[in-house]
């Protein structure tokens, strides 16, 4: 979930900063939260210590009435500077001068308003005029700015702007969200039936957003959303496993196909992805790096046997470092049958490494005692 995470987040940081994405590559690999707390500050920096103007222009605009205040701020601010205006005003006031501008202006000033004000403002605001920005902002493809404003919404608003904006918005609006602990209730709003629509939608080069959704939601949604996934057309799925391969996605997926039931996960096993070598090798390399290894057993259990063998074979080249901190997972999670019976179609020298290892002995000497 890290690597989703991290990538929301750079994101957030690159629109915050108004530079291209791609110049933030280096922060790629971090922790989220580090990233996270990087971009809380830099918002601390960039809306605490503004120019003197900026309060002048905010004191001017309570002289004057808010239709006044919302054609000066057309005509003579722009969207960045109306924005950064409407931060330092109280909130109330504010909403008022937000209600009588157009919603296209609205909608475009978004994006730079101080994020630490949202919730006063739109709490504020007439919910009919809440729902057209939302769609204008839709429109325009900002979804980032849908996802800092998103949590912040009514259930009613919600509902209402879920009628109004397709699956890939929700997909895409969820995968920036910043109050995650919002989405299951989101979800709720939504439905079975466009849940399922949904994540049907994930098939349209959107998995990465339906994993990171699926990763921030309870584990009974969650489960759902993995069920869910696994029963779509098999071109659709196995298109999920070629993302999570190339994107290096494997610690988002796998503790989803461990949810599933063992019918499902079969229909995932018998994808023609996890009939390549190249990808059943990088998904141990992942389970090594991660130590999903109560994730994965399960998968390998239902692969058909060449894949199985492929994944021994894989396994047993690791360096024993790597193999005894395998075997020490499997004694924690008590996961012996699954990884003896990888540890049966190794060829005769890895199975001898493996019987060798510290970790082995020790769970041997336990298990005689």
């Amino acid at each position: 979930m890290d690597t989703l995470s991290n990538r929301a987040e750079a994101q957030k940081l690159a629109q915050l900063l108004d530079v291209p994405p791609e110049q933030l590559d280096f922060l790629h690999g971090l922790p989220a939260e580090d990233v996270r707390q990087l971009r809380a500050r830099t918002v601390d920096a960039l809306f605490d210590d503004v120019p003197d103007m900026l309060d002048r222009i905010a004191a001017a605009t309570k002289l004057v009435p808010a239709g006044v205040a919302a054609a000066i701020s057309q005509k003579a601010l722009g969207p960045r500077l109306a924005a950064s205006v409407a931060g330092r005003l109280e909130a109330g006031r504010a909403a008022d001068i937000i209600e009588k501008l157009p919603v296209a202006f609205t909608a475009e000033s978004c994006g730079h308003l101080d994020p630490r004000r949202i919730a006063g403002v739109v709490d504020r605001l007439d919910e009919d005029l809440v729902v057209r920005i939302a769609v204008a902002l839709a429109e325009r493809g900002d979804h980032l700015t849908m996802g800092r404003f998103v949590g912040h919404l009514s259930d009613r608003a919600l509902e209402r702007i879920l009628q109004l904006v397709d699956d890939g918005v929700v997909l895409r609006v969820g995968f920036f969200i910043d109050l995650p602990e919002r989405l299951d209730a989101i979800l709720e709003l939504m439905g079975e039936e466009r849940l399922s629509s949904v994540v049907a939608a994930a098939g349209d080069g959107l998995w990465p957003e339906a994993l990171a959704v699926a990763g921030l939601v309870g584990p009974e949604r969650r489960a759902r959303i993995a069920a869910l996934a696994a029963r779509q057309d098999p071109v659709r799925l196995d298109g999920l496993v070629r993302t999570a391969h190339e994107q290096g996605l494997w610690e988002s997926l796998l503790p989803l196909v461990a949810l599933l039931s063992e019918e499902d996960r079969r229909s995932v096993a018998a994808l023609p992805s996890l009939r390549d070598a190249q990808v059943l090798g990088a998904v141990v390399r992942a389970v090594v790096a991660t130590g999903l290894w109560a994730e994965f057993l399960p998968l390998v259990g239902a692969l058909p046997p060449e894949s199985r063998k492929a994944v021994a074979d894989t396994a047993g080249a690791l360096p024993d470092a790597e193999l005894d901190a395998m075997v020490l997972e499997v004694g924690k999670r008590d996961l012996w049958d699954a990884v003896l019976a990888l540890v049966e179609i190794m060829d005769e020298a890895a199975k001898e490494r493996v019987f060798a290892l510290p970790a082995f002995q020790e769970a041997g000497e336990g298990e005689g005692r």
